[in-house]
Parts: C-alpha cells; structure tokens; sequence
C-alpha cells in the first residue's frame, strides 16, 4: 500500500542550461578571445545568473505537512464545540421563546393559550439543566457562549472570606487540592492588603491546580474552576490548621432551571409569573448574544480549518504521509484517521475525483 502511494517527483530543469552538483556550465563563446574565456572569473552578470540557476535547481524546500501530518486538533475542537454549543443556545432561544407566549398568554387570562405553561416550563427546565453535557462545554450557567475557554463553575470556600482574611492577617495559608499528600501551596497574606490584592494573591497560589481567585460583582472573594473539574475539587480542598474545607458553589442569576416548579406551584400568582417573565425575556438578551459570539466564533475557526488548494507535490506528501501513519501504531494518529474517514465511501471518493 505504502509503495503505491509513493510517487517518483520529477527533479525541476531549466530548458537549455545543464546543471551539475557543482556549477553551471556557461556557454562557450568560440573564436580565439573566448578559448580562455572558462578559465577567467565570470562577469557579475553571469554570475549572477549562474546563481539565480543554481537556485532553481536546488530542490524546493519541503512543504509544510498538510493533512494527518498537521492535524489541527485543537481547532477542530473549537469548530465542534461552537457547533454544539450553537445547536444547545438554538434550542434554548426556541423554548425561552414558547415559555415567553405561555407566561404572556397565561397573564392576559387567555386560558387556550396557558394551557400547555407548565409543559413548556418544564421542558425548559430540563434542557437547563442539560447544558453541561449537550453545549459542547462551552456555554455556562449564565448562558454565555465562552469561545475557546470551557465554562466554569463558581464557588466560595467556608470560612475564607475578605473580613476573616484581612481580621486575621499578617497570617500564611496552606492549600491542598486532590486528597492527602497533595501538593502544598502556600499564601501569604499581609496586613494592609487590599481586597484585590488578597484576590490576586490566591489566584495564583492556587492556579496550578486548575482554581482559580477573583472578587465577584459586589467585591466578595469568590474562586472558580473548569465544570469538567468541580467534582474532583469540591470535596478535596483541605487548609492547614483547619482541615477539609467546605465549598458551596454559586448559583446562576437567573432561576431557568427551577422554572417548572416555580410556574406548577405558583400559576395562579401574577407576581409570580411576572417574576418569571421577566427572567425569560432577560435570558433571551443573553441568549441572543451568545448565538451571535458562537455563530461568529464557528464562522472564524471554520475559516481557518479550511485547506487550501494543494499542489501535486503536497499532495504527494500527504498520501505518503497518510500510508505511513496508517501503517503505524500510535494510537493517536490512528484515531485522528477512523474520525476523519467516518462517512467517506467509495462513491464519494469517485465523485469527488470526477470534479478535477
């Protein structure tokens, strides 16, 4: 298979010029002044040509691996995450929008078309509460779109607050993350530190694993970490002299998740329905720009997953690079190959040929 696949590249010529290894022969000028013409310098004028054909016969300088050989994975996981997270934000927008006319309906006493409000709650709820598993990672609980960052979950850490930490300094604090014998990760605070200051402190004490620090929108101390990473660092923070430290994460602004209960509960409460209503138009604004950012996100990482038109030589290499990849047994790279042939049948292949 491999031999196959290996085409012989012609080397490049000039018409007319012999080219050796070493030197370029020059023409030979004849009668008695060019008989010692090769054995003196050459003009700069040939010599100059002489290079420019040295230069042209040398072999191009190999172009850049294309295909499997430089598959971007990181870009590809931008295209599919932005893809998921639009198809997530889509589906979102459309019921927000079905909750929207029930809520309407329900308060103008339009009884044919309330009926179906808590249905329709409901199954927003539950699509809310779905999002860490079906919006590719990228949306988080207060539905916006994080382009090429995974969303994170908020939350606070007991007994670490700016009034306990400020009362009690100069004082030095010990973290652990990920059980007993964990890595100690050590944090001064000093009397007179600012709010920010102790924020930025803590932030990078403990950014090696994966948490992060910052003040919150009131200017309460507040940490964060990857939502893929919250169930290894909720219950393992532990601070020397006090042991495991309770964590309490942040709820979302908006109560979408609950929606169902609170419509099943309280359908006859105007107030209550305004409440809601409110929170549904409000989710929608954030909903719409984050449509926006991950259609404009997917627009850009598409553009730059596209190949460009390929010359015969890359595509030379490429094949070549595709045989010996296939003939290897790295796990990766095979990987990378079964994923990119999902779908590709021989009529496609021959279709496609059939367009050159």
């Amino acid at each position: 298979m491999e031999t196959n696949l290996r085409p012989t590249l012609a080397k490049p010529a000039v018409a007319g010029v012999s080219i050796s290894s070493n030197a370029v022969a020059a023409p030979s000028t004849g009668g008695a002044d060019g008989a010692g013409a090769p054995e003196r310098t050459a003009s700069a004028r040939e010599q100059a040509l002489a290079a420019q054909l040295a230069a042209q016969a040398r072999p191009a300088p190999a172009p850049s691996r294309r295909g499997l050989a430089n598959w971007d994975t990181r870009l590809q996981g931008h295209v599919a995450s932005a893809q998921q997270a639009l198809d997530y934000l889509d589906r979102v927008s459309s019921q927000l929008e079905s909750v929207k006319a029930a809520l309407s309906a329900k308060l103008a006493n339009l009884k044919s078309g309330a009926r179906d409000l808590e249905a329709r709650a409901r199954q927003l709820s539950a699509t809310i509460a779905a999002r860490s598993s079906q919006a590719g990672g990228a949306v988080d609980a207060e539905l916006r779109f994080s382009d090429g960052a995974p969303a994170r979950q908020r939350f606070r850490i007991g007994g670490l607050d700016l009034d306990t930490l400020q009362a009690s300094a100069p004082v030095s604090l010990a973290f652990s993350v990920g059980g007993a014998g964990g890595p100690q990760l050590a944090a001064a605070i000093e009397a007179g530190m600012t709010p920010e200051q102790i924020a930025a402190r803590l932030d990078r004490t403990l950014a090696p694993v994966k948490v992060r620090a910052n003040l919150d929108e009131r200017g309460r101390l507040e940490f964060s970490t990857e939502e893929a990473n919250w169930p290894a660092v909720r219950d393992s923070i532990a601070i020397s002299g006090r042991g495991r430290a309770g964590t309490e994460a942040v709820a979302p602004q908006s109560k979408l998740e609950g929606i169902g209960d609170i419509v099943g509960n309280d359908g006859g409460n105007a107030d209550a329905l305004r409440q809601s209503l409110r929170e549904v138009v409000q989710a929608l604004e954030r909903v719409r720009r984050s449509q926006a950012a991950a259609s404009a996100a997917l627009s850009a990482a598409t553009q730059r997953a596209v190949q460009p038109r390929m010359s015969p030589e890359d595509l030379a290499i490429t094949a070549q690079d595709f045989a010996s990849t296939a003939a290897s047994h790295d796990y990766e790279s095979l990987l990378a190959i079964t994923s990119a042939l999902v779908g590709v049948s021989r009529e496609r292949v021959l279709a496609l040929l059939g367009l050159r």
